[in-house]
């Protein structure tokens, strides 16, 4: 397997809200990628389909040649406009699972590929469906390596017992059919084979974790960050513990009465936290801002902090016990010391490393970890010094790079 270089060429497929007709830089994946491959080979085809809920149905085409966007348009033709107007129709939330979504999905990645003149290097499919495209145009002579990118997996995903097979089945198929597979945790694998994937039979699984762009890993000067300010950043849902945050939070202000805890994060939740802080009489220790939609200024608010808190709930089936946390990882960027639980295979990570302090998922193990930290300092730095370390390197570009050389490399 070569490295890339200016001769290579790869095709994306992948998926992403739109709002007012324009993608959502927050869906996580796109902005990297045009980040770091376009510019390194000589043509780079993004295939950007809308999540259902998104007020526009058609797919996105970026088409680059030697780091240059020469083409972006939607794929719109007479053919699929009927198609599209049922699309329309059946949309609701962008995390809704439609059938018709799917074979959408399908169709654009088989049409792209086939019409394209040359044939593509590489084929990275975000998700299943768009991997099960890809191996149809490799068949079809029009990509030599497809490679199975994984963002997000539960063996439990679905609560119907239908969708979860179906789902569990072409997850299976694109591991035994891929040339590679990218899991962005190394939890992934060991949890397929557990629900009965066949080791022997899977592609090579090669661990491409979340990244940072460089300029936003920095940190503060200790002189600069407030001292007793806790931070929880992110999705305010139960599943992600802002509750248990606000519930450790009354032990600790008991301890230091200057503490304050810093919440960043919007949404349908967010009127319901606020009506719990002001139920446990919390109201003069809690700070909301809402959503912070530039991720350089979520960041630069996160440095200011003290302690960046993490206690995800521990729910059978729920996808943290898999995935990667860009939580835990922008805490790091940071330079913040973490107080997670044991849900997130990251956490587990960064507790190894010296970066974090793993609690159960209850209000008390957090309080007591929160008030050990604020109460010596010397752990505190040596904290902190490994959150800082371990950030420094964590670019997308790192990630990339690491990806290609071990396929160039598989063990």
């Amino acid at each position: 397997m070569e490295v890339l270089n200016k001769d290579s060429s790869l095709l994306f497929a992948t998926f992403s809200p739109y709002y007012k007709g324009k993608r959502d830089p927050k869906n996580g994946n796109v902005e990297p990628f045009i980040s770091f491959f376009p510019k390194r080979m000589k043509r780079f085809v993004l295939i950007d389909q809308p999540h259902t809920g998104s007020d526009i149905v058609e797919p996105v085409i970026e088409d680059y040649i030697d780091g240059k966007l020469k083409k972006k348009y939607r794929l719109i033709n007479l053919f699929y406009k009927p198609f599209y107007l049922i699309l329309k129709s059946i949309r609701s939330t962008e995390n809704d699972t439609s059938i018709l979504f799917k074979i959408r999905d399908i169709i654009s990645v088989v049409h792209v590929g086939f019409a394209s003149k040359e044939k593509f290097q590489y084929f990275v499919g975000l998700e299943s469906v768009n991997v099960l495209a890809g191996l149809i145009l490799k068949k079809m002579g029009k990509v030599d390596c497809v490679i199975y990118y994984v963002s997000d997996y539960s063996p439990i995903r679905y609560k119907s017992r239908i969708f979860n097979s179906v789902y569990l089945a072409l997850d299976r198929f694109c591991c035994y059919h891929a040339d590679f597979i990218w899991d962005v945790s190394k939890a992934m694998q060991k949890a397929r084979i557990e629900a009965g994937l066949d080791k022997l039979r899977s592609a090579p699984v090669i661990h491409v974790p979340n990244g940072l762009f460089p300029e936003y890993i920095k940190h503060l000067p200790a002189n600069e960050i407030r001292p007793f300010s806790l931070v929880f950043m992110g999705s305010l849902g139960h599943e992600n513990g802002p509750d248990l945050a606000i519930e450790a939070l009354s032990a600790v202000a008991r301890k230091f009465p200057k503490a304050m805890l810093h919440i960043i994060g919007g949404g349908s939740d967010l009127e319901r936290l606020k009506k719990f802080v002001v139920k446990k009489g919390l109201l003069k220790y809690v700070k909301f801002y809402g959503m912070i939609p530039k991720d350089e200024d979520m960041l630069a608010t996160l440095r200011q902090f003290y302690i960046a808190l993490a206690p995800y709930k521990n729910i059978k089936g729920s996808v943290r016990f898999y995935g990667d946390s860009l939580k835990l990882r922008a805490y790091m960027a940071s330079g913040l010391p973490v107080v997670t639980t044991e849900v997130p295979p990251l956490g587990r990570e960064l507790n190894e490393f010296g970066s974090a302090i793993l609690v159960k998922d209850s209000a008390v193990g957090l309080a007591d970890a929160i008030v050990d930290l604020l109460s010596n300092p010397s752990k505190y730095k040596k904290l902190r010094f490994k959150a800082i370390a371990y950030g420094k390197n964590n670019t997308w570009d790192e990630t990339f790079k690491n990806a290609f050389m071990q396929m160039k490399n598989p063990k």
